[in-house]
């Protein structure tokens, strides 16, 4: 059995503040720890649940580098760094057989949701079929592509909500309950990793059970951007489209695939500052 599990930083528990999640911020260091013991809680239980798993950690947080590698379960491998092919969900390919979201939070617009964003300050909204998507959505959807089914999913109230909408049979630990978007009341984070690793090994058990979020193709993607020159960017891809709004791309792709990773490149082309 092979398991993935995609672990991102805003949803651990204690973590409420943008400085805390990034690089040389407040705080940024003790969130790194945190998150790895989540990571690992996860990896316990999935190991609890089948022994012979093969299981990858895809660290999907920022830079892709926050995953402390000395301190992850030694049973696990670990992607990090970054580009990589598919991003948060490095590693996935149709050997996959159940993935695990560690750390998510809900997607843009959301609220109260504890760091509510979706993939980069880039993005203000991602449509697919008309239907708005986080990073939630996305990346369940993009397994759902590779027939893997999302099992498991650690945030705050709001995140657990978001895929409990889109997936009812996902197995949820909520961490902390949402007092705004930089506030929470959090449980404590050996609580968490228990609640965890309980709960990976269950979701991992009954992963047959647990439907796909399965995007027929083609795929009708509309994304709203912050930035007009990030629009002016995007008119340089074949197929991409501008929309009514002024700041909204529009494109039809193949399939789920294929919408996931032009998504991808919008979000970085949004990086990009004007000359």
């Amino acid at each position: 059995m092979k398991v993935l599990i995609s672990a991102d930083m805003e949803g651990v528990s204690g973590v409420v503040h943008p400085t805390e999640t990034n690089p040389g911020g407040y705080d940024y260091e003790r969130s790194r720890h945190l998150m790895t013991a989540e990571v690992n809680a996860a990896v316990a239980g999935v190991l609890e649940a089948v022994p012979s798993a093969e299981v990858l950690v895809a660290d999907a947080h920022g830079p892709f580098r926050n995953v402390l590698p000395e301190h992850v379960d030694r049973r696990a491998r670990l992607a990090r760094g970054r580009p990589r092919p598919l991003g948060m969900l490095a590693g996935l390919d149709d050997r996959t057989d159940a993935v695990l979201f560690v750390g998510y939070h809900a997607r843009a617009g959301a609220g109260p949701a504890v760091l509510a964003h979706t993939i980069s300050d880039a993005i203000l909204d991602v449509r697919i079929d008309g239907r708005p998507m986080g990073e939630i959505g996305l990346n369940a959807a993009m397994a759902a592509h590779h027939t893997a089914p999302v099992v498991l999913l650690s945030g705050d109230d709001a995140a657990c909500a978001e895929i409990h909408d889109l997936i009812p049979g996902t197995t949820t630990v909520t961490v902390k309950h949402a007092l705004g978007q930089a506030a929470a009341v959090a449980l404590h984070p050996e609580e968490v990793c228990d609640q965890i690793h309980r709960a990976a090994a269950k979701a991992i058990r009954r992963a047959d059970s647990v439907p796909l979020l399965t995007v027929p193709g083609p795929v009708r993607v509309e994304v709203d951007l912050y930035s007009p020159a990030t629009v002016d960017l995007a008119m340089l891809i074949p197929g991409v489209t501008r929309a009514s709004g002024g700041r909204t791309v529009a494109f039809t792709a193949e399939d789920m695939g294929e919408a996931y990773r032009l998504v991808q490149l919008l979000t970085h082309l949004g990086q990009i500052k004007p000359a």
